[in-house]
């Protein structure tokens, strides 16, 4: 069954650009309630631990150093079939192969500043939002 919270990440290249209060105006519109919600800024070891299960690839690196190189805007969702139903909001990885209309397609610059990150799974959203936040900052 599908669970009805997932976990995004307005990532630094969004942040940076000005593109927070769009994204958030998706995210309304697509029917997600926020809740949870932080302006904060990831430390290199934190966006390390955050992105572990990526060490081994070629790119971890960069990823580390982008997610930590300015503030981000993390959020917990909430809707009936959250993780699903976000990843189709957001699109593709990869800008040029998001859809039309997804945040992806509107915001990110390329696939490394995809301005978006949104959980895979269920368990994930899960791990996720406990990385960034406490039981009483989660409504």
């Amino acid at each position: 069954m599908a669970g009805n919270r997932t976990f995004t990440m307005i990532k630094p290249g969004a942040v940076r650009n000005g593109h927070i209060g769009a994204i958030l105006q998706h995210i309304n519109a697509g029917g997600f309630k926020i809740v949870a919600m932080k302006y904060t800024q990831l430390s290199a070891q934190k966006a390390g631990e955050f992105y572990a299960v990526h060490k081994e690839r070629p790119f971890y690196g960069e990823l580390v150093e982008f997610m930590s190189s300015g503030p981000i805007v993390a959020a917990i969702l909430e809707k009936d079939n959250a993780v699903e139903d976000f990843r189709t909001l957001i699109g593709a990885t990869n800008p040029a192969e998001a859809a039309e209309g997804t945040i992806r397609a509107k915001y990110a610059t390329s696939i490394g500043e995809n301005a978006v990150h949104g959980s895979d799974s269920d368990e994930n959203a899960a791990i996720e939002g406990s990385f960034h936040f406490a039981g009483t900052e989660m409504f």
